[in-house]
Parts: C-alpha cells; sequence; structure tokens
C-alpha cells in the first residue's frame, strides 16, 4: 500500500500526515473496518518515514478510537463504515475548480444569479406553451396513465419514435434496443454498474463533462484522459492509454463535444473504432447535443452498428430539465442485463415525462422549436464571441452550433480564481479544471452562450480578470 502520494498531498507534519492519509483511505472505503494496517515496518516504507513517525500515528489514531491495537497482531481499522463522501475519493481541489461546487452553484442559486458557467438553457428558451398544451391533453389521459408503474423499457410509442429519429441520423435500432430512464445521468449510471468494478479504468476526453468525472468518482474507478482535439481524441495518445491502462469502457461526445463545442471527423471516427475493436473496449457515446447541430456529425453508433458503442442521451437541453426523461440505445444482450439493473435500482420508469416526451416530439412542434432554437444560439455564439474577443479571451475553435464556447483567458491567468471573484457578484463561471483529469486547463473556461447573453457576465467578468493569478498548470 504505497501511500506517498497522499503523504505529499497532507498538510502539517509528518505524523498528521500519516495519519491524514489513512484517514482519507478509511473515508473512501479503501481500508474497510476491520483491515489490517501495515506493520510498523512496512507502514514506514509505505509512507516513507521513519518507523517511529508510524508508531505515533497510529497510537495518536488508536486514542482518536479510528484504529484499534490487538497484541501480538498489528493495527485494524475499528471505525463504522463512514459515510461515502465523493470530494474524499481526490486529491482536495479548491472548491471554484470542483465540479459539485460548480453544479451546486449553478443548481441552487436565485433568480439574481448570471449562471454563463452552466449547462442548460435559460427557462424562456424552452418550448413551454407546447408543455402547457401536452400537460393538459395528458390530463385528460386515463386515471392508470397517472398512478400506475411504466413498464421497465419505457412508454412504447416513444421508443419508435426514438428509433426513427436516430435513423434520419444514419443510426439504425429497433426500439426494443432502446431503454428509457430518467435522465442521461441515470443513462450512464446504469452503464457504469453493468461494466464496471471499483479499480477498473476508463478513458475520457481531457477536457470533458465534468459530471463524468463525478459520476466515475462515486463508481470508485479510474478516470484516465485522453486529449481531445478539433476532430476527435487524439488518436496516438489514445493508443498509448488503451495499452497503459486496458480500460472497460471509453465516455465521449461525437456530435458537440463538451466543453470544447468541437466535432468528431469521419476519418478520426473509422480509426477510433479500429483502436476500440482491437482493444474489445466499449464505447459510451454521449449525443445529448445532437439536436443542436446544424448538420449532423459522424456518430460511432452509426459506423459501429452497435457492436460495441452504446448511445446515450436525454432531452434536458432541448425540452425540459424538470420532467427528466432519457434513454440508452445499446444491443439486445445489454439492453437485457440493463433492464435488470433499472429495475433493481429504480423498479420502473417515470410514466408520465415518457408520455410527455412524446406527446411534444409526435407533432410538429419540436421540430420548429429546434430550428428557431438553433437560429437563436447561432445568434448568441456569436455575440458572445465578439464579447469575449473584445476583453482577451480567445475561442479555441468556433464551434458549428450549440451553446458552449471554450475559451483561453490572456496572458494565462488562473480561470480558478477569476470563478472566485466573479461569484462574489452573483456570476457563477466554469474554470477550465473542472473537465480536466490532468489539470491542464486551467487557463480556460467554458461559456454557455445562451446564458452569456446578459452584458453584466462581461461587466463583471473584465473586473474580476484584473489583477488575477496566472494558472498553474
Amino acid at each position: 500500500m504505497a501511500l506517498t502520494a497522499d503523504i505529499r498531498e497532507a498538510d502539517g507534519t509528518r505524523v498528521e500526515q500519516v495519519m491524514e492519509a489513512i484517514r482519507r483511505r478509511i473515508a473512501a472505503r479503501t481500508l474497510q473496518a476491520g483491515a489490517r494496517l501495515p506493520s510498523i515496518r512496512k507502514g514506514a516504507q509505505s509512507f516513507a518515514v521513519s518507523p517511529s513517525t508510524v508508531v505515533e500515528a497510529y497510537e495518536r489514531l488508536a486514542a482518536e478510537g479510528l484504529i484499534r491495537s490487538r497484541p501480538g497482531s498489528g493495527f485494524y481499522v475499528s471505525a463504522p463504515q463512514a459515510p461515502l463522501v465523493l470530494a474524499d475519493l481526490a486529491p482536495r481541489l479548491d472548491r471554484a475548480v470542483d465540479p459539485f461546487w460548480v453544479s451546486r452553484q449553478s443548481l441552487e442559486a436565485g433568480a439574481d444569479v448570471l449562471k454563463p458557467g452552466c449547462g442548460w438553457l435559460p427557462p424562456d428558451w424552452m418550448p413551454q406553451e407546447d408543455l402547457r398544451r401536452a400537460m393538459r391533453s395528458l390530463s385528460r389521459a386515463t386515471p392508470s396513465g397517472f398512478t400506475d408503474y411504466g413498464t421497465p423499457l419505457g412508454v412504447g410509442p416513444l421508443r419508435q419514435l426514438l428509433a426513427r429519429r436516430m435513423a434520419e441520423n444514419g443510426v439504425e435500432i429497433g426500439p426494443d434496443g432502446i431503454l428509457l430512464t430518467d435522465s442521461g445521468s441515470q443513462a450512464l449510471d446504469l452503464i457504469c454498474r453493468f461494466f464496471l468494478e471499483p479499480g477498473d479504468a476508463v478513458l475520457v476526453d481531457d477536457p470533458c463533462y465534468f459530471n463524468f468525472l463525478a459520476l466515475l468518482r462515486a463508481h470508485r474507478v479510474k478516470a484516465v484522459g485522453v486529449p481531445y482535439t478539433a476532430t476527435g481524441p487524439d488518436l496516438e495518445r489514445f493508443a498509448e492509454a488503451l495499452a497503459d491502462h486496458r480500460p472497460r469502457l471509453y465516455i465521449t461526445n461525437s456530435g458537440i463535444h463538451n466543453p470544447t463545442g468541437a466535432t468528431l471527423s469521419p476519418v478520426t471516427a473509422h480509426r477510433l473504432l479500429k483502436l476500440a475493436e482491437q482493444a474489445r473496449l466499449t464505447i459510451v457515446e454521449d449525443d445529448i447535443f445532437g439536436d443542436f447541430e446544424h448538420e449532423p456529425a459522424p456518430r460511432l453508433a452509426a459506423f459501429d452498428g452497435f457492436e460495441r458503442v452504446i448511445q446515450i442521451s436525454s432531452f434536458s437541453k432541448t425540452l425540459s430539465a424538470a420532467a427528466r426523461i432519457g434513454y440508452i440505445a445499446a444491443r439486445p444482450d445489454w439492453i437485457e442485463g440493463l433492464i435488470d439493473l433499472k429495475i433493481a435500482s429504480s423498479f420502473a420508469g417515470s410514466a408520465l415525462p415518457q408520455h410527455l416526451a412524446y406527446s411534444v416530439l409526435k407533432d410538429g412542434s419540436y421540430r420548429r422549436h429546434l430550428h428557431g432554437l438553433r437560429t437563436r444560439l447561432a445568434r448568441a455564439m456569436g455575440e458572445t464571441i465578439r464579447r469575449v474577443g473584445a476583453i482577451g479571451l480567445t475561442p479555441w475553435i468556433e464551434p458549428r452550433g450549440g451553446m458552449l464556447l471554450w475559451c483561453r483567458l490572456p496572458d494565462g491567468l488562473d480561470a480558478a480564481a477569476i470563478a472566485r471573484r466573479a461569484i462574489k457578484d452573483n456570476v457563477v463561471l466554469a474554470p477550465g479544471n473542472v473537465f480536466s483529469v490532468s489539470q491542464t486547463s486551467g487557463d480556460f473556461m467554458r461559456f454557455n452562450v445562451a446564458q452569456s447573453v446578459d452584458p453584466r457576465v462581461f461587466h463583471v467578468l473584465e473586473r474580476a480578470l484584473d489583477r488575477s493569478p496566472k494558472a498553474g498548470g
């Protein structure tokens, strides 16, 4: 049990550092109740400290009741199982660059808080009248639609409609290959439960959607970042990661990428799938931003035919974040196993949101909404690019669509420090290292252009840029 990295991350004396390293392992459940600690000699080697330091650390932890001594046998963890605290499963980052901080600030924000760092549309950009009309129609439905459990696969007509929509992008799958979920996050969580064991490796883009990292942390697996380029993952680094880590999954966006706004090229897609086939790697393709595209980008599921690609998505970004509805599209044997997991974890689907989504999607109102939304987002993108440029930020690329703009700060400034300043003025920003496994995006920031139309965002940002320290890496 080599714990020198834990020692380096802790503050205080060497004794206190050893104690804190053990506390972290217990909090993260790496050391379970009843587990035997290393002997004094092995502990000194593992912690890279003297035996007397280990003796004192163990004695203090025993005095706290966290561990106990068994004469002639050694020291054992005696604390009852601690509640899982996700923040304890990774190095303690400044909360301004922690994905939970960004999410909570955005979700708990009052009406007076501006949220250019969040990942969803403002309420008045959503099809509110279409939703009201659909709810009125549902109110006249049979009573069982309001009170009974939904089927495990989900509402049949909605799955049929989703299959037709996916076919328009060259993704061929039948309704029985689609499992409805309560959100895109639940879809990914079920997949992680199905494929992963604690300690497994999972490839993600670097940078990537920060909740991928949070969810993988909750499943106690190792996230391995692969640098992302304007046309997809860096394939040379991808191949190296396959050889070095033997990952079980690769999780990515192949449509509009989060946070960069990039799109996968056909050449990269084909080469990526060849690498995945050679390594027997399963790919999870998150298509949540697909409806924002003016012209569809290549889909890995279309090229692969669902042999080793699973596609997930939801309607939280374009229809309603309140009526949670997502889905998984995968080959039949995997869908069967995922159904059992869904029953075990949530028993049945939420039929009401599924009926609501179907009611809106089945007529032409949703397509009209998307057409207007893309036009509105294109205007907001152009205006945001102009505004960030005026205060010295540089877009990494100009996205082909969507609401996300990935920008480099001037002079290598520290995005976390700027986010801390901006929150004091009721502006929630998303600093780059929130999205980065390697913590190499400290001078980047992601903007949601739909949430950046208020000029106050850039007034606050410009003030926060002044005298901000530079990024550390």
